[in-house]
Parts: structure tokens; C-alpha cells; sequence
């Protein structure tokens, strides 16, 4: 498990918590790694935790987040129970400020925070799920209160299908999809608006590669937004900008 803690953090004000989730096989360190956390969290007071999961038989470390994804041993772990408990450890010590604590993930990572949105949402204000996917049956997801989401995923992803898929014998829905469910958990507007080549995420496709399709009006003003990469793999070679978009999303969506 990776903790970082800003050199500006001062016990007497509360600093926003990002928890950061590894892929199937991947760990925390990682990940970290990976979306540019660190330089991103110092510059804006972020304390960030990112956690391991659980090892399966294979070795590999996962996160038991829907039926598809990925706790495929069966071993019925309970993440969503592990998770909360570290974030209460983590408000223990730290002074967190219980109004910015945000959730982002890559593939199985993803799945997990929305897991996490859908059954803690009284203590997350925002995810953002990079190749991963909701649970297949929306119905199931019963927030207590509206999260804002951001779901980044690339048109030729082979891993999990920007248009949905299966794994196994299980579906898990496409990017868009994901991101319908959540507009109508929060009561957002019915149409989004849609722009071509807002952000540069991905340093292998030049110039401003990814499209975005946001939803607003959302209860409690929440926002759902949609952030497509044309041509875009399972797991892009990320921009240094790829943190600071999500960060910015992040600032601009605390709790009311």
C-alpha cells in the first residue's frame, strides 16, 4: 500500500484524499505511477492512498468488483468493506476533508470505483474510471446520494470493450452505457454536450485526442461526463495532462 502525503499538508486544514486502484495484476505503486499521481497531488495539497488487493491463486492481485470483474476465484472477498475501512484509517491520522474524497481506477480499478460510488457514495464525491465498466445490471447500484463520473476509455481497447462485452459468461456494459446509467442515478440532464478534441491524454496519438460528452443539470451539482479516445488502447501511454484533467474534474466536484 502506497500513502502519499503533500509537503504543504498542515494538520489545521483539511486536504481532499484521492484512493487510486490498481488493474488486474497490477498494486498500488504502480498505478500511481502509471496516471502521474504524485507531482499532481502535491501541487494541489492531495493526500492519495493506493491500496492493494486481494492475491488470487494465480499470484494475481484484483479487486472483487462486479460479477464480471475480476475476483474470479470466487472467493467473495468483501472490497467495499476492506476500502471504507481504510479510508476511515486514513481520516484517523490525516485531516481529511470529508467533502473531497475521490475514487479513480484502471480496468478492474475502475470497476471497483464504481463499486465503490454506487455503495459508499455518502463518502465519495467523485470516481474516475479509466477502461473499466459499471455492473451490467444498473438496477443493483443504489446511491444514497449523487457522485460525479468520469469514464476514459479508448475505441480500440481489446480488453474491455469501449462498446461492452463479457467476460466469461459475464456482460459488463459499454463506456457509454456506464456513463448513461450514472446520468440517470444523478437525475442529470437527458442530453450532454459533446466536444471533439478537448484533452491530450494520450502521448502516443498527437494533438488533442480525446472527444468529451458531459452531462450537467445533475442533482446536487453533480456532473457525469464521458471522455472518448479515438483509436485509444486498454491502456494508453498517458499524458502528463491525463492527472491534470481528472484533478481539475475532481476540484470542481466536491460535496455539497
Amino acid at each position: 500500500m502506497t500513502l502519499g502525503v503533500p509537503t504543504t499538508y498542515r494538520c489545521e486544514r483539511a486536504a481532499p484524499l484521492v484512493v487510486v486502484l490498481h488493474g488486474y495484476t497490477g498494486n498500488g505503486g504502480g498505478v500511481v505511477e502509471y496516471f502521474g499521481i504524485k507531482a499532481e497531488a502535491e501541487k494541489r495539497g492531495f493526500l492519495y492512498l493506493a491500496p492493494n488487493g486481494t492475491t488470487d491463486g494465480a499470484g494475481n492481485n484484483f479487486w472483487n468488483a462486479t460479477i464480471a470483474c475480476c475476483d474470479f476465484a470466487k472467493t467473495n472477498v468483501d472490497d467495499t468493506a476492506y476500502l471504507s475501512t481504510l479510508m476511515s484509517d486514513v481520516a484517523e491520522e490525516w485531516n481529511v476533508d470529508p467533502k473531497r474524497v475521490y475514487f479513480m481506477g484502471h480496468s478492474n480499478g475502475g470497476f471497483m470505483s464504481y463499486r465503490m460510488a454506487c455503495e459508499h457514495s455518502d463518502k465519495i464525491a467523485a470516481i474516475a474510471s479509466l477502461a473499466g465498466a459499471m455492473r451490467a445490471d444498473a438496477a443493483t447500484c443504489t446511491p444514497s446520494q449523487p457522485v460525479s463520473v468520469i469514464q476514459v476509455h479508448g475505441t480500440s481497447d481489446t480488453t474491455i470493450s469501449y462498446q461492452g462485452g463479457q467476460i466469461g459468461a459475464n456482460p459488463y456494459p459499454s463506456a457509454e452505457q456506464s456513463i448513461r446509467d450514472w446520468q440517470m442515478l444523478n437525475s442529470c440532464a437527458s442530453d450532454a454536450t459533446s466536444s471533439a478534441g478537448v484533452y491530450d491524454l494520450d502521448e502516443v496519438i498527437p494533438g488533442l485526442d480525446t472527444d468529451a460528452a458531459t452531462y450537467s443539470g445533475c442533482r446536487n451539482g453533480a456532473e457525469v461526463a464521458l471522455w472518448t479516445i479515438p483509436n485509444g488502447p486498454h491502456s494508453p501511454q498517458l499524458s502528463a495532462g491525463f492527472a491534470s484533467a481528472v484533478f481539475d474534474f475532481f476540484d470542481a466536484h466536491p460535496k455539497p
